[in-house]
C-alpha cells in the first residue's frame, strides 16, 4: 500500500514521537543523563591534555618500541655492546678503543610540530661494528704540519682548480682559493642558499685559515680546516691510519648511550653548562659565544664522551668514508630483520637529489656553525656530506684504525 504525502505530512519523526511517549520525569532524567555524559568527555579529554604533558615523553618512548621494517613491525631492543677489553699492548698515540657492539643507528628526533628534522636519518636501524682505535680529537694544525713537512703534500684549497670544473669562468681568473664564513649585512642572506655567508677568499688553505694575511701561528691545538675528502685520505695513509665508517663515527659518537639525541645525553646544555662549539644566537648575523667561541676552538675544550672522545659535535665537521646517499638508510637490514647490519661500509657510489652532478662523502658532527635557527647537526644522529674536492673554514676530520 502507497502511502500519501498527506500522511507522511501528518505522521511524526520518530526521534519526536519517542519524546512525545516519555514522561516528564523521564525527560529530566534524559536531559541529566545527557549532561553527565558531556561533563565526562570533557574531564576524560582534559585528563588525557595533561597526563600528556607530564608524562608524553615516556608514553611515546614506549610506543615507539617497535619499528616498522618493509610493513612488519620488528621489536627494538636493548642493544649488545662488546666485552670492553683492548687488544694487548700499548694504545696507538693519540687513540682510543672502541669497543664496537650494536646500537640503533640514525635519530627520530623531531621540531615542535612533530616534523622529522633529518630526513635522510629517520629510518632507525640496528648495526653492529666491529673493535676499532679512534683519534681521540680532531687532527690538529700541529698534526698537519708535521704530515706537509715529511710529505710535501699540496692540499686541493692550494692548487689551481681544473677549468672543467668552473666552465663559466675564464681560466685566466681561476686561482687557488676555499670559501671562508663572512658576516652577511642584515637583509642581505637568505637562510636556504648559504652562498649569503660563505666568501670565495682567494689563498686561503690550512695554513691560511681565515685567508690571506692569517696564520696557524697562536692556533696550532685548533682542528685543522680547508680539508677536502681527498686530504684527509692522504693524511691517513702517511698516518698508516683511515677515515672511520659513517657507523663507526655514529657509534663512537654515542658513547655507549641507547638512543639519545646529543652524545652527551637528551638535554643540549644540562645544567647549563655547553657541551660543544656550536652557534649560538641568531645565524649568520649574531653569535653570542656563550659557550666561550665565535669560531673553532682548540680541540679537547669540551667534556669528552663516555668512550673518551672529543667534540663529537660541534667545532668543525669531519669525514667519513662511506658515499652519502640520501636513502641509504632504509637498505641497511640484514636478512633475519631481527639481526643487526654489520659493518655497513656506505653505498656503492654516492648521490645527491640537490647536487646530481656532484659526488659526495658523508660529513658527521657539525660545526661551530650550526645553530638552533639553521643546521642543528650537532645532534649524534644527523648527518651531513660534501663533494669530495671541496673545503671550508669549518671542514676538517678525525682518524680511525683497524685493530692489530
Amino acid at each position: 500500500m502507497k502511502t500519501t504525502k498527506q500522511e507522511n505530512k501528518a505522521s511524526p519523526p520518530l526521534n519526536l514521537a519517542a519524546s512525545v511517549a516519555l514522561s516528564p520525569r523521564q525527560v529530566a532524567l534524559r536531559k541529566l543523563v545527557r549532561f553527565v555524559t558531556i561533563v565526562g568527555v570533557i574531564i576524560a579529554v582534559c585528563g588525557t591534555a595533561v597526563t600528556l604533558t607530564l608524562y608524553g615523553d615516556r608514553i611515546f618512548k614506549k610506543s615507539r618500541q617497535n619499528r616498522s621494517v618493509f610493513g612488519k613491525d620488528i621489536p627494538m631492543r636493548e642493544p649488545k655492546l662488546n666485552p670492553v677489553d683492548a687488544p694487548a699492548g700499548a694504545a696507538p698515540e693519540g687513540m682510543v678503543w672502541i669497543r664496537g657492539g650494536e646500537f640503533y643507528m640514525g635519530t627520530d628526533v623531531a621540531d615542535e610540530e612533530d616534523v622529522p628534522m633529518f630526513l635522510d636519518a629517520t629510518d632507525l636501524h640496528l648495526v653492529h661494528v666491529d673493535g676499532f682505535w679512534m683519534d681521540k680529537h680532531e687532527v690538529t694544525n700541529e698534526q698537519f704540519a708535521k704530515f706537509i713537512e715529511e710529505t710535501k703534500y699540496v692540499t686541493e684549497a692550494e692548487k689551481q682548480p681544473n677549468p672543467k670544473d668552473f666552465p663559466d669562468v675564464p681560466p685566466d681568473e681561476l686561482k687557488p682559493f676555499s670559501i671562508v664564513y663572512k658576516k652577511p649585512g642584515p637583509g642581505k642572506y637568505d637562510l636556504s642558499r648559504h652562498e649569503g655567508w660563505w666568501d670565495i677568499s682567494y689563498g686561503a688553505s690550512w695554513k691560511r685559515p681565515n685567508g690571506p694575511g692569517s696564520t696557524i701561528k697562536g692556533i696550532e691545538k685548533h682542528p685543522v680546516v680547508h680539508i677536502s675528502y681527498n686530504d684527509a685520505i692522504a693524511y691517513c695513509k702517511w698516518a698508516k691510519k683511515r677515515l672511520p665508517t659513517e657507523a663507526e663515527w655514529e657509534f663512537a659518537g654515542r658513547g655507549g648511550l641507547d638512543r639519545k639525541k646529543f652524545s652527551w645525553g637528551d638535554e643540549i646544555n644540562p645544567g647549563e653548562k655547553w657541551m660543544a662549539n656550536t652557534w649560538q644566537g641568531n645565524f649568520p648575523l649574531e653569535n653570542k659565544k656563550l659557550d666561550g667561541f665565535e669560531g673553532a676552538a682548540p680541540v679537547m675544550s669540551f667534556p669528552a664522551n663516555d668512550y673518551g672522545l672529543y667534540d663529537m659535535a660541534g667545532n668543525v665537521w669531519e669525514w667519513c668514508a662511506d658515499w652519502y646517499v640520501q636513502d641509504y638508510y632504509s637498505k641497511c637490514y640484514d636478512k633475519d630483520l631481527t639481526k643487526a647490519f654489520r659493518n655497513p661500509q656506505g653505498p656503492d657510489a654516492g648521490f645527491d637529489l640537490r647536487e646530481a652532478q656532484a659526488a659526495k662523502r658523508v660529513q658527521r658532527g657539525g660545526s661551530f656553525m650550526c645553530s638552533p635557527n639553521y643546521c642543528e647537526r650537532y645532534y649524534i644522529g644527523a648527518r651531513g656530506k660534501g663533494e669530495v674536492t671541496s673545503a671550508a673554514s669549518h671542514t676538517g676530520f678525525r682518524c680511525a684504525m683497524n685493530a692489530k
